[in-house]
Order: C-alpha cells, then structure tokens, then sequence
C-alpha cells in the first residue's frame, strides 16, 4: 500500500510540481497511514469569485518553491508539495477546523502535525525563501530556491533601441529632424506621462 501510494505521488509530480487535491486525495495520500514521506499542504481559496489576491501571490510564491524542489538534483520522494482549494476540499477545510486562507501546513511522515508544523503567515510573510527556510526546520530537506529570470527590462530596452535604430535607417538621407525641438518636447511629453 505504501509502495502504491508513493508511485502515485511520484507520476503526479512528474507531470506538475503542485498536486491538487480534493478530500478523497486528502485523506488518502495526506491523513492516512502508512506514510514514509512529507507533505506540505498548501489550503487556499483560487477561485476567482473569492476574490483573494493574497492567495494568488501566495501561489505563486509557492509554485516557485515546488518547481525549484521538482528541478533540483536532491528531488526524492521524501517530500511533496499539494494544494487543497476550498472549492474543490471544502470538507477538508471543516475536518481541520479552518476558516482562512491561504494556510500551509506539514504532514509529517508519522503522527500528527504539531503547532510548529503550521507556518505563520502573518509573522513571516509567504515568500519562497522563507516557506523553504520553514521545510528546512520540519524536514531536514534543503531547498534552494530558482526563480525564473524576467526579461521584461531587456526586451523593452532592445525594442526601444530597434525602433530608434529603423528610424534612423528610414530617415538617413534627411536627418534634420533630430533638430527639430518641437518634436523632441512632444517626446519628452510622451515620456513623462507614460511613466
């Protein structure tokens, strides 16, 4: 049974580096023993008729944290990352007396969760860094957090230079319009109300 619980977790993970879960997954892969591995359990509310930005920066901090474990060479089956959306696990939420969300919680591999196996989200704050921090001290599994690179700044800064760079191209037999100052405060115009 355990054996067929772990390789079932491990194709999940394979495909995504977050499972979700419903209450049936719950209390099988969660609550129910046996169990030789960890799971953080992430309970939220993404449904957009919740209205909870928290819980969609929360999640994204928390894929970060997932994917990082997912891609990193010490990845094992010792320790999973799920996600129970009230939607989908309202009951669970009643089972584990919660009102709030997001909330995120340890399962240890054997016996129940202590208090310190509830990360306290009001003190710390729910940043990828800070959740890996916390599996550190309830699992000894270290997690070095990746995060993907953003591009934004320097695809921006190449636009700017190729439609500068046409321009010149376009107008180099008649190049009197960089002189032109009326047209150099339209820009400046341009400039500072967009920023």
């Amino acid at each position: 049974l355990l054996a067929e619980k772990v390789e079932q977790l491990m194709e999940w993970s394979s495909r995504r580096s977050v499972i979700r879960m419903n209450g049936d997954k719950f209390r099988r892969f969660v609550k129910a023993p046996p169990r030789n591995y960890s799971v953080i359990v992430m309970f939220t509310a993404l449904q957009p008729q919740r209205q909870c930005s928290v819980c969609r920066q929360a999640n994204e901090e928390y894929q970060v944290l997932a994917n990082s474990w997912r891609y990193s060479s010490a990845f094992s089956n010792k320790l999973f990352f799920t996600i129970v959306d009230y939607d989908e696990g309202a009951d669970v939420f009643q089972q584990l007396n919660m009102n709030s969300a997001p909330t995120f919680m340890h399962f240890p591999p054997k016996g129940k969760p202590k208090r310190a196996d509830t990360f306290d989200l009001q003190r710390i704050g729910f940043a990828a860094e800070q959740l890996a921090k916390w599996i550190a001290d309830r699992t000894d599994v270290h997690i070095r957090v990746f995060r993907p690179p953003n591009y934004s700044g320097t695809i921006a800064l190449a636009l700017l230079v190729s439609l500068v760079g046409g321009l010149l191209y376009l107008r180099r037999n008649n190049l009197e319009f960089i002189y032109n100052k009326t047209g150099w405060a339209m820009a400046a115009l341009v400039c500072r109300f967009s920023l």
